[in-house]
């Protein structure tokens, strides 16, 4: 775990330097080169049509670069799965928890993932341009990836990381329950996408560590399309996104690398390659989205033990075992900025 923390720690301060990675900066052409490195360093194969990993765009005059390579799977025709984060910033700071965690989580998981050649092709993506003023527009790296870019075997699943390096904190947990749920609340991780498809419920039960990572799950409905799993959701592919939320440091420049969490960045690489071997053996047949209000209570219940009752009454709630109630939850945490 040592090494595993000590790589993610490399890479993040490589990545999370004062110059940024803004869109057409210094710091951004830096970035580039340092990800083709360690693309090629880890011997991923570059993606069909790319220039040594990088895939060009230009958009509105400007030009762009998604950078992807590939991971050679056991059935090379069959529909790849993709791993992704963005690796632009949004000013010109660290940006460490946004994104550089994300890219750093996601470089880890390959050796994780190569220990045993996966069923089928792994694309590991890193998209351009997901931060404003490009942010849902035509110019963001994961829309034209998969608008324009990708190749005729399309992609079968995609799991995408955001804001993923930070421990949580939840200031108004009572002190008298606070020593017990503390833990699992500052290692917890948010997830939508389970709706996506109803096999991946139970693939994300099965890889949850026992611990070191506390999660919960919530439909993307209540907090919209926050980073690149956007153009999977509208085009109908099943996927998953995972993230801390925001913190205190969110688009400042105190977001730096020596605030991460690395111990729960690495449970995350295990965490999240596991789902991916998974995912690139399993069958996702068309399907509609489906009720994950069990997974979701059950999550919830696992995470919060018994302090689930006492929240609940704090903002307003009797139960937690409907659909509706779920939303209601929602509605309340959201309100009160969690």
């Amino acid at each position: 775990m040592k090494s595993l923390e000590a790589q993610l720690r490399a890479d993040v301060v490589a990545l999370a330097t004062p110059a940024g990675r803004m869109v057409g900066g210094p710091g951004h052409a830096e970035a580039r080169r340092f990800l083709c490195a360690r693309l090629a360093e880890l011997h991923l194969e570059p993606y069909p049509g790319s220039i040594g990993y990088a895939l060009p765009y230009r958009q509105n005059g400007q030009e762009f670069f998604n950078l992807v390579g590939v991971l050679p799977g056991a059935d090379r025709q069959a529909r790849p799965i993709l791993v992704g984060a963005h690796y632009d910033s949004v000013i010109d700071a660290p940006c460490a928890d946004d994104n550089a965690a994300a890219v750093a989580i996601t470089l880890a998981m390959v050796n994780r993932l190569r220990a045993s050649q996966p069923a089928r092709d792994i694309l590991v993506a890193f998209f351009d341009a997901e931060e404003p003023p490009y942010f849902l527009s035509q110019s963001m790296g994961s829309i034209r990836f998969v608008l324009d870019q990708i190749d005729a075997r399309g992609v079968g699943f995609a799991l995408i990381q955001d804001l993923t390096g930070h421990e949580i904190s939840i200031p108004f947990l009572p002190p008298m329950v606070a020593g017990a749920v503390l833990p699992k609340i500052r290692n917890l991780l948010f997830m939508t996408g389970a709706e996506s498809h109803p096999a991946l419920p139970p693939l994300v039960r099965a890889a949850l560590p026992a611990e070191g990572l506390s999660l919960v799950a919530a439909l993307n409905k209540h907090v919209g399309d926050m980073s690149d799993h956007h153009i999977f959701r509208t085009m109908g592919l099943p996927y998953l996104f995972f993230s801390c939320g925001r913190w205190e440091h969110y688009h400042q420049r105190s977001d730096t690398p020596e605030k991460l969490a690395y111990t729960k960045m690495a449970h995350l690489v295990i965490f999240l390659a596991d789902i991916a071997r998974a995912c690139a053996c399993a069958d996702f047949p068309k399907a509609d989205e489906h009720d994950t209000t069990d997974f979701e209570t059950t999550l919830l219940k696992e995470t919060l033990g018994n302090f689930l009752p006492l929240l609940l009454p704090m903002i307003g709630l009797k139960k937690l075992e409907t659909r509706a109630d779920l939303d209601a939850l929602a509605s309340r945490l959201i309100d009160l900025g969690l």
